[in-house]
């Protein structure tokens, strides 16, 4: 039982996240989907070399693609055996998981913003945000919200440790 445990751990270990998800997106709902990857991908990946800052979801006739993405060419790879480090990937999740996104999406100015990736036993997992884009305004009262916490939790430990 130990074991399991720490292999799951493990596996969890290399996480590409994407930071500007977050202050530029108010994220309403996360779902987690698989990702159709290549080999090269997975190695790629495997080692922390991919980037999706600039990248989104997208819903093309009952699938859901994960667009602008990049992952790195595997340098162990043969160069014959590389893979497009820009193509679209498949994003795989339920009928009825799909069909909830897809009515999100059709409503104006929320998209889908991909959050985190990584590995659960084995597979090779993105968490999808559906998001609404903030406004200036909106980043700094998120900011200054972020920094009243802060000194709020700094104070409450002050007073515990006199």
């Amino acid at each position: 039982m130990a074991k399991e445990k720490e292999t799951q751990k493990h596996t969890r270990d290399v996480r590409i996240v994407n930071r500007r998800a977050r202050r530029d997106f108010e994220i309403l709902e996360v779902l987690e989907c698989g990702l159709q990857l290549t080999g090269t991908e997975v190695k790629s990946l495997r080692g922390g070399n991919a980037k999706i800052d600039e990248a989104h979801a997208r819903l093309d006739k009952g699938q859901l693609y994960l667009v602008g993405a990049t992952f790195g060419q595997y340098p162990q790879a043969a160069p014959g055996m590389q893979h497009d480090t820009l193509r679209d990937r498949k994003l795989l999740v339920h009928r009825s998981q799909l069909a909830k996104l897809e009515s999100h999406v059709r409503q104006k100015g929320k998209t889908l913003i991909p959050l985190v990736m990584y590995f659960k036993r084995g597979w090779a997992k993105c968490e999808i945000g559906v998001a609404v884009g903030r406004r200036r305004y909106d980043k700094r009262e998120a900011i200054k919200k972020r920094q009243q916490q802060r000194d709020i939790a700094r104070e409450l430990g002050r007073r515990r440790r006199s």
